[in-house]
């Protein structure tokens, strides 16, 4: 399967939230960067982080554009309520070996009236 075909299937199972079925995505070293946030290392961690995510906030990925380049793929998305991002993912085995995304964080929790941490 390729890259994009992958990432495909990854936005359904996002927009399912289910964290147990996205983690499948994920090869078992894999580290999600959200840079947002700190790097998540593993999958399990990964698979607990969308768990806390999905039950802390309605998602829904709008898919822009995905782009192709040998073993990653690059996802352009939007969300219903405006907020924007990319995401871009290398595979290994047919397994996301690392994502880094890109996103407002600020506006995410603004819009999902979550609390804004203090620093």
């Amino acid at each position: 399967m390729s890259p994009k075909q992958i990432v495909q299937k990854w936005v359904k199972a996002f927009n399912r939230g289910n964290a147990e079925q996205i983690a499948e995505f994920y090869h078992v070293n894999a580290i999600n960067h959200q840079v947002a946030n700190h790097p998540i290392n593993g999958k399990e961690a990964i698979r607990n982080m969308f768990a806390e995510e999905f039950a802390a906030a309605d998602m829904t990925c709008i898919v822009e554009n995905i782009f192709e380049d040998g073993n990653w793929a690059i996802l352009e998305w939007k969300d219903p309520l405006g907020l924007r991002g990319c995401g871009f993912f290398q595979f290994q085995d047919d397994k996301i070996i690392l994502q880094r995304g890109y996103w407002d964080k600020l506006s995410f929790l603004r819009m999902h009236n979550l609390p804004i941490p203090k620093k």
